[in-house]
């Protein structure tokens, strides 16, 4: 294709040739899909419908429960269909409502993520000031600048990625995800990429460094706490959300750190699907095993 700011669609990847192994990955996704479906409706649903739960760490988790939805809505009902009706394309305001959405939802994760860190250091660090400091009003704060921050974050991303000339509209990847994007870039990564990038690397790393900050305090205190009960309650309460910490961060770094090829690879396709459809899945499932009020909820929703 010639040089130009705007293409007017992107060329997704093509899994295979084979029919039986398009189905083969449409249903592999459709399960991936459905089940993560499933289980953050589920959540979504106990947390919603019994008071036990309405607590700080709860809502928390029902708000991220939403932005997995979010994430895996965005990207794999598009390849789905793709894959189903023989059909690589994705428009050009597609591919932007795309990098605009799964960057949005992406970040927010994180940012809760951050915020939850910081409730569980409060409950078991200081749990007599905890309801004064983790009322609903702070919480619903925190939840707003969450959610706004994660949009802002989105639009940038969004605006500069498609303010550079592309190449090519071939994405080698099964939606518009950014690197791959940026890889077909005329001229480069320009400056404002590039501040971007860079202001997205020191905000993830304070991010990081404070949950591992807390959790080293948080560990600390545990070990204080004279009851083997005690310890165990608190544990149960902070090892879910470092699990889904950890996969999410390791997922996610291993996949955007490696360099992009500039042929299909199968390898950068399964590392996507590690960070990108993994964690959405396994959320709810991981912060439903240790946590006897979500177990008790489930079980009282799913008889109803």
């Amino acid at each position: 294709m010639e040089n130009q700011t705007t293409v007017p669609y992107f060329l997704l990847l093509e899994f295979s040739k084979n029919k039986h192994l398009k189905f083969l990955h449409f249903f592999f996704f459709f399960v991936l899909y459905l089940t993560t479906v499933t289980t953050n409706l589920l959540i979504i649903s106990a947390i919603t419908f019994d008071h036990r739960l309405h607590r700080p760490m709860y809502f928390f988790l029902m708000n991220l429960a939403l932005q997995d939805l979010g994430i895996v809505s965005i990207i794999v009902p598009k390849s789905m269909i793709n894959y189903i009706t023989d059909n690589r394309c994705i428009s050009y305001f597609g591919c932007v409502a795309q990098i605009f959405l799964f960057t949005s939802f992406l970040s927010s994760d994180f940012f809760l993520l951050t915020a939850m860190a910081y409730d569980r250091y409060v409950a078991i660090c200081h749990p007599l000031h905890y309801e004064m400091v983790m009322n609903w009003k702070y919480c619903i704060e925190i939840i707003i600048l969450v959610w706004v921050t994660g949009l802002f974050w989105g639009m940038l991303n969004a605006t500069s990625t498609f303010s550079i000339p592309f190449c090519s509209n071939v994405v080698n990847q099964f939606f518009c995800e950014l690197p791959h994007l940026l890889k077909l870039s005329c001229s480069g990564i320009n400056l404002i990429e590039v501040g971007i990038l860079v202001a997205g690397i020191i905000t993830a790393v304070g991010c990081f460094t404070f949950i591992v900050v807390s959790y080293a305090v948080i560990f600390k205190t545990v070990l204080r706490i004279p009851s083997k009960n005690g310890r165990q309650k608190s544990l149960s309460t902070c090892i879910p959300h470092l699990t889904v910490v950890s996969m999410l961060i390791s997922s996610g770094s291993i996949a955007n750190l490696r360099p992009t090829s500039n042929t299909p690879s199968y390898l950068d396709f399964g590392l996507t699907v590690l960070y990108t459809l993994l964690p959405p899945m396994f959320n709810p499932i991981i912060y439903s095993m240790k946590n006897t009020n979500i177990k008790s909820a489930l079980f009282q929703f799913w008889r109803f």
